[in-house]
């Protein structure tokens, strides 16, 4: 066979194969792409400035916090500018007295017998020391308190509703006067603390040989004195005893505020005052419901009322300060 002849016609051919095969390899690719068309991210719709802004917003808004100067703020619109306040500082130092006076008498013998002392001086009182040296933020959340209520009752009725807690506050300490005094479990009470004697009931159950009741303590060398609510035992640890009310509850120690530098100024005056010949170390503090609720107690250890009589000794030497 001629080669030569035969040379053009399997040119032919392979260039026939060649446009087949890629003819159809197009059809094919397109088919696919037809099928299964590429799938296009929901992402790239998405408005990402504006996405990025939203994001912000509420990340900024969830870790946030309310502050008095944003409270005050919201409170100028609503009840109008607080007057005779000024923004706490958030910045606090720490300080230490400048004498260290003790918190216990040694030289006094623990004795349960209670010797009532002369008639004494004026001099002033934890109450009122306490009260002259609050801090900015304290000044500034109670007279906010304050405001709101006012603006809720009137002058008139606001006027009326501290009375009406003070009334309930002496009402409230003579029937604890009376039950502990008298040792009796069961007595009617005036309508106005039948909750708060309910609320205590429980812890009733926990006090014994009660030392003092309602009795003035004075500390002569830093010149203070104060009415001590009731010295007895809770649990077995002799402790001075504060009875508290409160409307709202108060789980907490740090929800009784100024409570507990009160009660360790109480110790310290009674641990130095003559007329007391025992020494006591601990403390307690009863918050009573108005609706019967169960009565939080709060106990201070020793170590805890050496902490609050420090921070006593500094509200004492700012009191004196401004005198």
């Amino acid at each position: 066979v001629n080669v030569t002849l035969l040379l053009p016609a399997i040119q032919l051919r392979y260039i026939l194969v060649l446009q087949c095969t890629s003819h159809f390899a197009r059809n094919l690719s397109a088919c696919h792409c037809l099928r299964s068309p590429k799938k296009r991210s929901p992402y790239v719709s998405v408005d990402s400035e504006r996405y990025s802004s939203l994001v912000k917003t509420v990340m900024s808004s969830r870790v946030s916090s309310r502050t008095p100067e944003t409270i005050q703020a919201e409170d100028e619109n609503i009840f109008g500018p607080v007057v005779k306040t000024q923004t706490p500082s958030s910045r606090q130092d720490t300080r230490v007295p400048k004498t260290l006076h003790p918190f216990l008498h040694h030289e006094e013998t623990v004795d349960p017998e209670e010797l009532e002392g002369p008639g004494r001086s004026f001099v002033p009182s934890v109450t009122r020391i306490l009260q002259q040296t609050l801090s900015p933020e304290q000044i500034f959340y109670l007279e906010r308190w304050k405001k709101r209520m006012i603006a809720e009752l009137g002058e008139d009725g606001f006027k009326e509703y501290t009375q009406n807690l003070f009334r309930q506050g002496n009402v409230f300490h003579s029937a604890v006067e009376d039950i502990l005094t008298s040792g009796a479990t069961q007595q009617e009470y005036p309508p106005d603390v039948q909750g708060y004697m309910e609320s205590i009931s429980h812890v009733l159950e926990d006090v014994r040989a009660v030392r003092a009741i309602e009795s003035t303590v004075q500390h002569d060398t830093l010149n203070y004195l104060g009415i001590v609510d009731c010295v007895a035992y809770y649990r077995g640890v002799l402790c001075v005893i504060d009875w508290k009310t409160s409307e709202k509850p108060k789980p907490f120690l740090s929800n009784t505020y100024d409570n507990p530098i009160q009660v360790a100024a109480y110790a310290g005056a009674l641990n130095n005052d003559g007329n007391y010949k025992y020494q006591v170390e601990n403390g307690l503090i009863v918050v009573a419901y108005k609706d019967g609720t169960p009565a939080h107690a709060h106990q201070l250890s020793s170590e805890l009322m050496l902490e609050y009589w420090n921070t006593w000794l500094l509200r004492l030497e700012d009191f004196t300060e401004q005198r």
